[in-house]
C-alpha cells in the first residue's frame, strides 16, 4: 500500500479536487493513477507517523465539500477502503469524521458503500461514529446514524432524548450501574433533554 507525503504534487491534486468538488479531475487522476485510491497521506512533518486516506479527506472538517457523495463513489469504485482507518492516536474512520462533521449526505454514501456503522475507535471513548456524533452535537448525523440501524448504548440514546430506549434500559432485568446512570444522565444535559434527564434523576443520578 502507498503512503506519500501531503504535500506531494499528487496528493495536493487529489485533496484540492475533492475539497472544490471537482469530480471530474478527481476522476481523471484516479483513470491516471488508480493506486490513488487506496494510498495514505502521510504527514508532512518527519517526526509524525500520522497518515489518512482520500476518504479521510471526503469527510475532514468542517466536511461538506461540494459533490462529496460522488467524490467518495469515485474512490470507493476506484478501489478505496470504505474502513479505512486513521492511523494516528485514533483509529477514526471516514464514517467518524462524517458523523463528527454532521455531513448527512456523505454519511450516507459511505453506509451505501459498505461503511461499518459501528466501527470503534473514535477519539471519544474509542466508541462509534455515533459516540462521536453526540458528544460533538452533530444532531441531524447521530439521528441518521440512529435511522440507519446504529446501535444505541445507554448514553447514547439519553443524549439524544429517546426516552423510550433509556426506559427500555430500567425495565428489563438488572438495571444500570450508577457509573451508567450518572454518565446517562452528563448525556441528557450535554444534549438538553429535560425530560430524560428529569428520569434519570428519578433513578438516582447524581446532581453533581
Amino acid at each position: 500500500m502507498v503512503t506519500i507525503n501531503e504535500d506531494d504534487e499528487l496528493s495536493q491534486a487529489a485533496v484540492w479536487a475533492i475539497q472544490e468538488g471537482m469530480c471530474d479531475e478527481l476522476r481523471l487522476l484516479l483513470d491516471e493513477e488508480p493506486w490513488l485510491a487506496l494510498a495514505w497521506l502521510r504527514d508532512a512533518d518527519p517526526l509524525s507517523n500520522v497518515s489518512w486516506s482520500l476518504l479521510h479527506v471526503v469527510t475532514g472538517w468542517p466536511g461538506h465539500f461540494q459533490d462529496g457523495p460522488v467524490s467518495v463513489g469515485l474512490l470507493v469504485e476506484a478501489g478505496a477502503n470504505v474502513n479505512a482507518r486513521f492511523r494516528g492516536e485514533h483509529e477514526e474512520t471516514p464514517l467518524h469524521w462524517a458523523a463528527s462533521s454532521d455531513d448527512v449526505d456523505v454519511l450516507d454514501a459511505l453506509l451505501d458503500a459498505g461503511a461499518d456503522i459501528e466501527a470503534r475507535g473514535a477519539v471519544i471513548g474509542g466508541g462509534t461514529p455515533l459516540a462521536d456524533a453526540r458528544s460533538y452535537k452533530q444532531w441531524r448525523a447521530a439521528f441518521r446514524l440512529v435511522e440507519r440501524g446504529a446501535t444505541t448504548t445507554l448514553v447514547d440514546a439519553a443524549t439524544l432524548g429517546l426516552l423510550d430506549r433509556v426506559e427500555r434500559a430500567f425495565a428489563n432485568g438488572e438495571p444500570p450501574g450508577q457509573d451508567d446512570v450518572d454518565a446517562a444522565f452528563w448525556g441528557a444535559c450535554h444534549g438538553g433533554r429535560t425530560e430524560t434527564a428529569d428520569f434519570l434523576l428519578g433513578r438516582g443520578a447524581d446532581l453533581d
